[in-house]
């Protein structure tokens, strides 16, 4: 009893005898053993992999709702909106910024609440989504959160275009529809002048895109956006790294009906205009003048002299519009007429009755202008125009910016005082004129951004061209302003982007998708481009070109003219120029009024895409040279040179239309082959 119990055998290798036999091993037999080693790491390495693309699924939801949801999909990093039940892939986010091939596991962060979904990319971003309160019954939304871990992450998503029409978002050079076929780099999502940036976006812009499937992209309006476009690929959104890296955030919102419908269901958020400040659609045409402007007594002869032969050519119905500088000149020799006792102050008898007159305005003043010079004198610029900030005590500095080749101070908007000043001064022109109409150009645009300089919190974004609008809003509805952001419910007419003078999609093919793209926004209505483009291009005085420009804008809000048709044109287009005013008068004038009634109350656009009557045909959703005013008027308009054909698309199947000129009836969702369009005609056709 006294002897000592046996150790239990542990089923371990001592480590003296491991050792010492591994020391007796010959050099063979080591590098097998090591070799073994590697294949088994390998075996396991491959099992696992196998494991892993056999058990789990490449598409995983992570949130779901009644009509839809989100889906992870491992093999491409990407978010998936899909519908049900058909459990159809409305769109498809390719998620940029962080780690693609780690998936998110099963269990996220916010797995206690059912309408929520977290997940964090160590050091990189966290993604959170959420179910939100739906615009419009049988709608479904979505909010996308991306927030940055690091100052030096990129946030990006990009939308892809494979078996997706996109509509919307921002107007560039050579507008195309849909969006599909654009191309541009990264670049702030702000309103431009093409003429100080061709490659920009243009001056009308909503932080909204439309999916052919119904889907509908909104980006919240604090966040500093930049947006690219590539051709037939993807559009992307995304947020600049920096020490202030700002959260990536949108509304992804999913409806069961195609697009038009989605629209008719719920229009873009502030798409309506104020109802009680109805616009009048313009029933004569705009007249720009172009001629002297060296003196007050030239620029009145000029107009007189441009009066009299409207007159002699039987058109003597309509605005001249003067430019910026002819405004300046001749406002600088014209006394305004003071206001009588307790009424308003009348306008001075106009120079050119019975035409009316348009002056132009902008929010610039030039460094070495009387009006800038007071105002530094008197120690008030900062009060007045936009300036930057002393870092440590000092002055303000006024922030200097180009505009029409000049060193120029920009109105401050953020300032009572200023904005108070201005429209002041804007109602004494237009008195002192006579002015019936008074064009805002310069609206557009960032000063700070253009000048690589941070702007102020109140001067974000595009918020500089939002105060100015809602300030220019009192003046009236017979106010133009230049561009639109967030603007599109106040009573203003938008002047569009000025047209090269050619058959590009940078002039005449230009028109037609422009006129869809503000009307999708919500700017309806709108002055296009003077007929014949206003830009020098590759076929100037182009006769052709000229009448097939004329045939689209009679059917447009506001027929514009910089060249009258006796200075390019034979007698022929004289008269037809004569016959297109009287159409536009007397037959699309009363259905704009017709539909801006419908545009007030309901929100939808006045001049639809194809896809509006045949929101299931594929074939509609690329026609980008015809459109339809309001349900019942299809223009078909010719826009390549030389051509007195074309195929025209009748949407609607089930609807019947009819030839304007002919008098034929066709049936809708059918394709017109080589239908007959002579240079003296353009194809309408009523349902």
């Amino acid at each position: 009893d006294g002897t000592m119990p046996l150790a239990r055998p542990t089923g371990q290798i001592p480590d003296a005898a491991w050792t010492s036999g591994f020391r007796e091993m010959t050099e063979p037999w080591k590098g097998a053993v090591g070799c073994l080693g590697v294949a088994v790491f390998f075996a396991m390495t491959i099992g696992i992999i196998s494991w892993q693309a056999l058990e789990q699924s490449p598409e995983e939801w992570v949130l779901r709702g009644r009509a839809g949801g989100v889906l992870w999909e491992r093999r491409r990093g990407a978010l998936l909106l899909r519908a049900l039940p058909a459990g159809r892939t409305v769109a498809v986010i390719t998620v940029g910024g962080v780690p693609a091939a780690e998936p998110p596991p099963p269990r996220d962060r916010c797995w206690h609440d059912g309408g929520t979904f977290c997940y964090a990319w160590e050091e990189d971003a966290e993604l959170r989504l959420s179910l939100e309160p739906p615009p419009a019954p049988a709608t479904e939304c979505y909010s996308v959160r991306w927030t940055p871990l690091r100052p030096d992450v990129v946030l990006k998503d990009c939308f892809s275009m494979a078996n997706v029409s996109w509509y919307g978002g921002a107007s560039i050079r050579a507008q195309r529809w849909p969006l599909n076929g654009a191309e541009s780099h990264a670049q702030p999502f702000v309103s431009g002048d093409f003429s100080k940036n061709p490659a920009g976006y243009g001056p009308v812009l909503e932080r909204y895109f439309l999916g052919s499937t119904g889907v509908t992209v909104t980006v919240a309006p604090d966040v500093p956006l930049f947006l690219s476009l590539e051709s037939d690929r993807h559009f992307c959104l995304e947020t600049p790294a920096g020490r202030a890296a700002a959260p990536l955030r949108y509304l992804l919102c999913l409806s069961p009906d195609p697009p038009s419908r989605s629209l008719r269901r719920a229009p873009r958020a502030g798409a309506r205009c104020d109802p009680r400040r109805p616009f009048p659609p313009r029933r004569s045409p705009v007249w720009r003048y172009y001629g002297p402007a060296g003196s007050a007594a030239k620029i009145k002869r000029g107009l007189k002299s441009l009066a009299k032969r409207l007159k002699r050519h039987r058109l003597q119905e309509g605005v001249l519009a003067l430019g910026e500088r002819s405004t300046a000149v001749l406002a600088a020799a014209v006394r305004p007429v003071p206001p009588a006792f307790g009424r308003e102050g009348r306008a001075a008898p106009s120079l050119i009755e019975p035409l009316q007159l348009s002056a132009t305005l902008s929010p610039y003043a030039s460094i070495a202008s009387p009006l800038f010079l007071r105002s530094l004198r008197a120690g008030e610029a900062p009060s007045y125009w936009l300036s930057l900030q002393p870092r440590r005590g000092g002055c303000s500095v006024p922030l200097l910016t180009t505009w029409k080749g000049r060193l120029c101070a920009r109105l401050n908007v953020t300032s009572a005082a200023a904005l108070s000043w201005y429209l002041a001064r804007a109602q004494r022109l237009r008195q002192a004129l006579g002015a019936a109409y008074v064009a805002f150009e310069g609206a557009e645009g960032n000063a700070f951004l253009e000048q690589a300089v941070p702007p102020p919190a109140e001067l974000a974004g595009d918020r500089y061209t939002g105060a100015l609008a809602a300030a220019l809003a009192t003046l009236g509805n017979a106010t133009v302003i230049s561009a639109g952001a967030r603007t599109s419910h106040l009573p203003l007419f938008v002047q569009m982007s000025p047209l090269r003078s050619d058959w590009s999609h940078a002039g005449l093919k230009g028109v037609i998708p422009s006129v869809l793209h503000y009307s999708l926004l919500g700017y309806n209505f709108f002055i296009p481009d003077a007929v014949g483009g206003s830009l020098a291009g590759d076929t100037p005085g182009d006769p052709e070109l000229y009448v097939r420009w004329l045939q689209i804008v009679t059917f447009l809000p506001v027929m514009a003219f910089s060249t009258p048709p006796w200075l390019c044109c034979d007698a022929w287009v004289l008269n037809l120029t004569r016959q297109c005013i009287r159409r536009h008068r007397d037959f699309v004038v009363p259905l704009l009024t017709k539909y801006g009634e419908e545009w007030l109350s309901l929100g939808y656009p006045i001049f639809r895409p194809a896809w509006w009557l045949s929101p299931t045909d594929p074939t509609a959703f690329t026609i980008e040279d015809e459109f339809l005013i309001g349900d019942e008027v299809l223009v078909a308009p010719v826009t390549e040179k030389g051509q007195t054909w074309r195929d025209i698309y009748l949407p609607g199947e089930g609807h019947l239309w009819m030839d304007t000129n002919t008098a034929r009836v066709f049936d809708g969702g059918t394709i017109l082959r080589n239908y007959s369009a002579g240079l003296a005609e353009v194809p309408v056709f009523v349902k």
